[in-house]
């Protein structure tokens, strides 16, 4: 019963940004490690972020300094503020939850 929605994908210049939200329900929020992974053309998915329920956050090597992950337990919400894009940050992004299938993602694309 869980259901993550991601959004805030779309198509930017290298060097821009966005900003991914990823709306939870059927879910105990506050307390669950939620993550950012993608999934490039031709790659495997990778964890790209994560943030725990003490708000302890765990980056991939490729977007550290550059992505921040935050959680407004609130509203539901994760987010992904996503500056300095690659074109190797191309990708669909999901959300995950510790329950739950994987979801449709939100498409990224850095181009010129």
């Amino acid at each position: 019963q869980v259901q993550l929605v991601e959004s805030g994908g779309g198509l930017v210049q290298p060097g821009g940004s966005l900003r991914l939200s990823c709306a939870a329900s059927g879910v105990i929020f506050s307390i669950y490690t939620m993550s950012w992974y993608r999934q490039a053309p031709g790659k495997q998915r990778e964890m790209v972020a994560t943030i725990t329920s003490g708000g302890i956050k765990i980056y991939a090597d490729s977007v550290k300094g550059r992505f921040t992950i935050s959680r407004d337990n609130t509203k539901y919400t994760v987010y992904l503020q996503m500056n300095s894009l690659k074109p190797e940050d191309t990708a669909v992004y999901y959300c995950r939850a510790p329950i739950g299938d994987w979801g449709q993602g939100t498409q990224v694309t850095v181009s010129s």
